[in-house]
């Protein structure tokens, strides 16, 4: 799974011109699941976003996990997948199929409401969204399950 982690003073997600997610501060997730991700993968993820500390402490070094009153803000981007290698338009063959892809992404989001204290909210799977943000720092993190160290 991959999961790109934007810290945000505020975040929406709308479909078809109704919002259907929205936090104030706390963390934007694009997630994209691959063909070989399994239960495992998503097990290590939710535990690296519900423990990632990129807020800041009373020394204004990013310190400091997710406030109880901070919200999440996951959205669906099998994108994170997609590949140039070939020339100029992308491939997303790396990408799971749809209904595995819909799986993880609700046991995900399942998982981040069961353990996280503030607000979490997402946006419609496989839907045309608009995504307005105002990012904090900026502060963007990059995580892979396939590729723990990077």
């Amino acid at each position: 799974m991959r999961c790109l982690v934007r810290r945000v003073s505020h975040a929406q997600v709308r479909v078809a011109d109704h919002k259907v997610g929205e936090i104030n501060r706390g963390l934007l997730l694009f997630l994209g699941v691959a063909r070989a991700d399994e239960e495992a993968d998503l097990r290590w993820l939710l535990k690296k976003v519900l423990g990632i500390r990129l807020f800041p402490d009373e020394e204004g070094r990013m310190n400091e996990p997710l406030g109880d009153e901070d919200g999440i803000l996951v959205i669906s981007q099998f994108t994170l997948f997609g590949t140039l290698r070939k020339g100029f338009r992308p491939s997303f063959n790396r990408a799971a199929e749809p209904d595995k892809a819909r799986s993880l992404y609700e046991q995900f989001v399942d998982g981040l409401k069961k353990e996280c204290k503030g607000p979490v909210s997402s946006g419609e799977f496989g839907g045309d969204m608009q995504i307005d943000a105002v990012d904090e720092g900026p502060v963007t993190i990059w995580l892979d399950s396939a590729q723990k160290d990077y």
